[in-house]
């Protein structure tokens, strides 16, 4: 006889502070839903579990989504969330973030046999007077996961990964922008550029545009055709970013700030441009990062894990140091060689093979099983999950 597929509550403790309704969540975050179904195309049957300020179970494309008001972090107590995963009895706990501490010990008191597996979402080693706290967290994982195993290093050396805990290669998300065409997009979204070069990211000092700004200068020498097209959302690098394109000739006329620009737009430009920028020093993964790819559009990122793991080491785009203005400028160049439908088309390959929906679906079930099957208790979860599936919540 077959077995049933495994159950797996996807949970979130992250809490809104604007108080939005579930239905405006699911819009605000689509990765909420990606994630979810990427592992439910997998043949995972998957519960999201979130917390919120309103109470509310919500259907769509096979995920069923549980709002509820839990969660320390937001004051609440973790009540709800016991009621709700004694009802659902899943097979393995997928916790977003590492740093919701006194949520995930609850979390292991409330389900004491079931595998918990917690997701990086950017998060970094804290001072050492709080690692205790943490290393006292993270032992209850059965499983952490990192967009890319080069993220964890700094959490084995500090001692607050165990030796026993598995450590996975798993992105943050997917996406669902595709290719299209590139002369269309440059009309409509009035991209110029030979090459077209494209940034989306916030202006701060992670994502350092100021050393992005100085390799653009830069290379403009071997690229005389260069544009830059910025969008961001917050900017508190935006006054020094002003200036440095203002007292830079080779920067003035080259550099247009767009500011925030409409998430469905951002399709419409990664189609129009020829190669994406990003300066970052740290990331979780990279959501432009991965939104670039699916467009087919090559990166032309930092040397740091994430994109590492996402561009296959550089082999699709080019990676440059961190701080390095003359790297980035080298990169550019060498990029800019190779702009071509030919490089579009395999930059969207890469995507499909490790980023699409059935790629990041395929990852999190190979995952979900390695977990639960080194974890013999959990089979015992099996036939209460079963009986949950047929009820209501």
């Amino acid at each position: 006889m077959r077995s049933p597929p495994l159950h797996v509550a996807q949970i979130s403790f992250f809490f809104d502070a604007a108080r939005r309704l579930p239905e405006e969540l699911l819009e605000a975050w689509p990765t909420l839903g990606d994630v979810a179904e990427a592992a439910v195309m997998a043949g995972v049957r998957v519960s999201v579990v979130q917390a919120c300020a309103h109470t509310a179970h919500l259907e769509r494309n096979g995920v069923h989504y549980y709002f509820r008001p839990f969660g320390h972090g937001a004051g609440l107590t973790n009540e709800t969330l016991h009621m709700l995963l004694e009802a659902l009895a899943p097979d393995a706990l997928h916790v977003h973030g590492l740093g919701f501490l006194r949520d995930t010990l609850a979390l292991r008191a409330i389900c004491p046999e079931s595998p918990i597996i917690l997701q990086d979402h950017a998060n970094r080693p804290p001072r050492i007077w709080r690692r205790p706290s943490w290393r006292r967290a993270l032992s209850v994982a059965a499983g952490i996961c990192f967009c890319a195993r080069g993220q964890a290093h700094p959490f084995l050396a500090s001692g607050l990964i165990q030796p026993s805990t598995q450590v996975y290669e798993v992105p943050e998300s997917t996406c669902r922008f595709s290719p299209g065409d590139r002369l269309q997009a440059r009309r409509m979204e009035q991209v110029a550029g030979d090459p077209a070069v494209l940034w989306v990211g916030h202006l701060d000092d992670n994502k350092d545009p100021l050393t992005v700004l100085s390799g653009i200068s830069e290379a403009v020498d071997a690229l005389p055709g260069l544009q830059l097209h910025c969008c961001y959302g917050t900017g508190p690098l935006l006054e020094p970013v002003q200036e440095r394109i203002a007292s830079d000739s080779r920067l003035r006329g080259r550099v247009h700030l767009l500011g925030r620009v409409a998430h469905e737009r951002i399709e419409h430009l990664m189609r129009a441009a020829d190669l994406f920028v990003l300066g970052s020093h740290r990331e979780g993964s990279g959501y432009s990062v991965i939104e670039a790819l699916a467009c087919g559009l090559a990166p032309v990122v930092t040397d740091i894990p994430s994109f590492r793991s996402l561009t296959a080491g550089g082999t699709v785009g080019a990676l440059w140091r961190v701080g390095d203005a003359s790297g980035l400028a080298r990169a550019l160049r060498s990029a800019a060689a190779r702009v071509g439908e030919q490089t579009r088309a395999a930059v969207r390959s890469h995507f499909e093979r490790e980023l699409s929906f059935e790629a990041v679906g395929q990852k999190l079930a190979a995952m979900y099983g390695d977990v639960v099957g080194r974890t013999p208790s959990s089979g015992t979860q099996r036939p209460a999950a079963r009986k949950a599936a047929t009820g209501t919540l």
